[in-house]
Order: C-alpha cells, then sequence, then structure tokens
C-alpha cells in the first residue's frame, strides 16, 4: 500500500483534473439562469362576436429570461437521465397593426416539466465534457397584453398546457471541488400545439389563435455530482516531501472503465518507463495489471490480465526485453481506494510497473 501512495504522489498530480472530469457516476444536481428568446408569433385566426376578422400583425418578443433547476442520475458511462423544472418569461410588442401610433405591449410566459435523455463525450485527458441530449415533458404557456390606438382597445389572455420537446448542446468544465463542474449551455424548446386564447375588441368578447412557439435559451450553471471521489492531492504532497525509496521506480497507467486499450497518455507513461530502464540499471521489470469491482471477480481478473499484456506488449514495441518484464494479474485484490463490490473507482484501473 505504501508503494501505491507513493506512486499516487508521482503520477496523480499529473492526472488530478482528468480524475476528477470522470463521466457522472450517481446521483447529480444542477441549475442554470440564462436569456431565453421567442420566437415571433403570427396568429393563426381572429374571432370577434362572433365574425372572423383578420389579423393584421405579428408579436415581436425581446430578449427575456430563463432558469431550471434538475436533479439527474449518471451511469457512468457518458449516459445521463435527469428531470428538470424550468420557467421562462418575456415581454413582446404587436407590429404592423395599421392603427397609428399605439400603446401594444404583453408579456409571455412558460413553465413545466421536463424528463431528459443526455450523452456526455469523453474527450480523454482534456478535462471537458461537451454534451448532447433531448428532452420531452408538459409545458406551460401563459399569455397577456393589450393593444390602444386610434378606434382600438383591446386586450387579450390565456393559459394553456401542452406538449414541449427540446434539444440540448452543452460543455461541463470542472472547477474547484470534485464533482462540481460549471455549465454552459443552448436549450430549443418547441410547443408545437395552437393556442386559443380570449380576446377583447372595443368591449365585445372573441378568440384568436396562435400558432406553434419555440424558444432559445442561453444559460450558464453549476451541476454537482455527489459521492465523487475526493483526490489526495495533500495527501501527494507530503509524501513528495519525505524521502524517496531509490530501489525502484514505479509508474502507473491508467484505463478508462471496462477498458483494455492505451490511450494517448497511457502510451506516454510506458514511453517514460520503457526510456528510463535504459539509463539505470534495471534487472526486472514488473507489469502487474489491477481492475475496480465494478464486475464479477473472475471478470476482474481476466481484465486486469489484459491490461497487463497490452502494457507489456508496448513496452516490448518500444524496445524493452521480453524476457525482462515479469507479468501478473491482480484482479480487483490490490485496490488504491478502497470501495464497496460494483462501485467503480478510476483510481483502481490501472496497471502498476516497477523498474527493479
Amino acid at each position: 500500500m505504501k508503494l501505491r501512495i507513493t506512486l499516487l504522489a508521482t503520477s496523480m498530480l499529473v492526472v488530478t483534473a482528468v480524475a476528477q472530469a470522470q463521466p457522472v457516476n450517481g446521483l447529480y444536481v444542477g441549475g442554470g439562469l440564462g436569456v431565453n428568446i421567442l420566437n415571433n408569433v403570427t396568429p393563426n385566426s381572429l374571432t370577434v362576436g362572433g365574425t372572423p376578422r383578420r389579423f393584421q400583425g405579428s408579436t415581436d418578443g425581446s430578449a427575456g429570461w430563463v432558469g431550471l433547476g434538475s436533479i439527474g442520475y449518471g451511469f457512468g458511462n457518458g449516459f445521463r437521465a435527469e428531470v428538470e423544472g424550468n420557467y421562462r418569461t418575456q415581454t413582446f410588442g404587436v407590429n404592423n397593426l395599421g392603427v397609428g401610433n399605439s400603446f401594444r405591449d404583453g408579456r409571455q410566459s412558460t413553465y413545466g416539466v421536463m424528463v431528459n435523455a443526455l450523452y456526455d463525450f469523453d474527450f480523454g485527458n482534456s478535462g471537458i465534457y461537451p454534451y448532447l441530449g433531448a428532452g420531452v415533458g408538459y409545458q406551460m404557456s401563459a399569455l397577456r397584453g393589450s393593444v390602444i390606438g386610434p378606434g382600438l382597445n383591446a386586450s387579450f389572455g390565456g393559459s394553456r398546457g401542452d406538449l414541449g420537446v427540446q434539444g440540448i448542446a452543452g460543455v461541463a468544465i470542472p472547477i474547484g471541488m470534485p464533482g462540481l463542474s460549471m455549465t454552459a449551455e443552448y436549450r430549443f424548446l418547441a410547443r408545437p400545439q395552437n393556442d386559443n386564447n380570449a380576446i377583447t375588441v372595443n368591449g365585445v368578447g372573441g378568440v384568436f389563435n396562435t400558432g406553434s412557439q419555440y424558444n432559445h435559451s442561453f444559460l450558464v450553471g453549476l451541476r454537482y455530482a455527489f459521492g465523487t471521489p475526493t483526490m489526495v492531492t495533500s495527501t501527494a504532497q507530503q509524501v513528495i516531501a519525505a524521502p524517496a525509496p531509490a530501489a525502484a521506480r514505479t509508474y502507473l497507467v491508467f484505463f478508462d472503465w471496462d477498458r483494455s486499450d492505451l490511450s494517448g497518455r497511457a502510451r506516454q507513461i510506458i514511453g517514460e518507463a520503457a526510456s528510463a530502464s535504459t539509463k539505470i540499471a534495471t534487472t526486472r521489470i514488473e507489469v502487474a495489471g489491477n481492475a475496480d469491482r465494478s464486475g464479477t471477480t473472475q471478470y476482474n481478473q481476466a481484465l486486469s490480465q489484459r491490461r497487463a499484456d497490452m502494457v507489456a506488449g508496448e513496452l516490448v514495441r518500444l524496445g524493452v526485453a521480453k524476457q525482462a518484464i515479469y507479468v501478473t494479474a491482480n484482479g480487483e485484490t490490490k485496490p488504491i481506494v478502497a470501495t464497496a463490490d460494483g462501485v467503480r473507482e478510476p483510481q483502481n484501473r490501472n496497471v502498476e510497473i516497477v523498474l527493479k
């Protein structure tokens, strides 16, 4: 265990930010605020006092604001599912009425609940996770306003709940503490159904029908994933300050969950180990594969063997004599971080290279 702590001190300082930016695995909460832009809407029909009328004009919305909160679950492989509550509001005017100088304004508010499915893209050591998603849910829309001008005094309003669908594109950037990320995203929310709203024109009641509504929302926010492992940076610094043992040179190669292929960073570390083996007195190179406890014992044993074989093969490709390499597979028996059975722990998915 002491050997692994020393190894953590020398290698985890490089990969701390990346390890903290692992795909969300478990419960998370999030929230965001931003700007919302509602499309211009031209009513489809207008009836006053039972008589169809021609509506001359269209709404012209100014930028409003949007706020949302969500609670969800990440499956550790990039996929997430969440429930979102949202609220959007903005003012608008009515253009081209042909009634001279007039006071014409209104307010549109939309709020509801959405169920979203999302996928986080893992670009290796970048520490940044772009994501895409889609959602469906129930959205309530409330509309009110008035138009006053020469020969015209009209007020209108109404509310209705309908199906809402949305698309999501964003990026999450880890900040400060494990599990905490800043998010920046765009959401397109559509209410494709038409709405009937009450209207009163010069004291006569009627109804007008508005078309589909499309919202373009730009938000920044925060997301916190519960249960994210706390990296042992402070412990690493303390160990670095202590005299380093000179008996061996040790390297750690990390792997993605349920993977045995080598990333660019993994190949770089193996290259450093291969280069060091030619510069110091080395008679034996130990390569030991390890796995976390997210699979069965038998599966993890085989997975750790595949990882060790991949690292040993890369060492041979880089010029290390095959007969100098001693390969073992520990399965899930020698973790850096102790966990319960079934837990995915990125620090335990590794191959340890020791030069002796």
